[in-house]
C-alpha cells in the first residue's frame, strides 16, 4: 500500500488493541467437506474427551457444547491466571487430537476437520444466552428431534453458564 493511502480497513485496526477480561468464545468448526460424521456416540464420546482434557492440557475450560452430524458448537474460556495456549493453539491441538481419535475408532480417512473455526466473543450473559437458545435449537431446526433436550450429542463440561466453575 502507498505510504499515502489509508488502510482499507481502518476501523479495524482497533481490534488489536482490545482486550475483554474473562472473555467466554463461542466456537464452530465444520467437518471437512461437510461430511456427516459426527452424530454418533462414538464420535461425541471422542470430542467430549478432548474437551474434558483441554482444561489441564492447554489451560482453557469447555462449557456448553452441541455436536451436530457435520459441525459442532461449543463454549470456551481461558482459565483465570491465562492459558498454556492461544486460542487458535488450542483449536489446532483440539481439532488434531480429536481427528486422529475420530479416525481411528471410526476407520475414517483424514482430514475430519475443515481449516480453521469460527469464534465470537461474548461480551455478556445476554449473548451468551442469545448463542445458547440458537446452539440448543440446531437439533430441532435440522428435523433431527422435536425438542432440543432428546439430543443425546450435548452437554457441557466446565462450566453451563459463562463465571461458572
Amino acid at each position: 500500500m502507498d505510504a499515502n493511502q489509508a488502510p482499507l480497513h481502518k476501523h479495524l485496526k482497533r481490534l488489536s488493541r482490545i482486550t475483554v477480561t474473562d472473555a467466554v468464545y463461542f466456537i464452530t468448526v465444520c467437518t471437512h467437506s461437510r461430511r456427516r460424521v459426527l452424530d454418533n456416540a462414538v464420535t461425541a464420546g471422542v470430542l467430549r474427551d478432548e474437551w474434558a482434557s483441554a482444561r489441564e492440557r492447554h489451560g482453557w475450560r469447555v462449557g456448553r457444547y452441541v455436536v451436530m452430524p457435520d459441525h459442532v458448537h461449543f463454549f470456551c474460556q481461558e482459565l483465570p491466571g491465562g492459558a498454556k495456549r492461544s486460542l487458535s493453539q488450542f483449536m489446532k491441538q483440539w481439532k488434531e487430537w480429536s481427528a486422529k481419535g475420530v479416525c481411528r475408532r471410526l476407520s475414517l480417512e483424514a482430514p475430519v476437520w475443515q481449516a480453521g473455526f469460527f469464534d465470537h466473543v461474548l461480551r455478556s450473559a445476554e449473548s451468551y444466552a442469545e448463542k445458547w437458545a440458537y446452539v440448543r435449537g440446531n437439533p430441532v431446526r435440522a428435523g433431527l428431534v422435536a425438542l432440543w433436550d432428546d439430543w443425546p450429542h450435548q452437554g457441557w463440561i466446565d462450566f453451563d453458564q459463562p463465571g461458572c466453575l
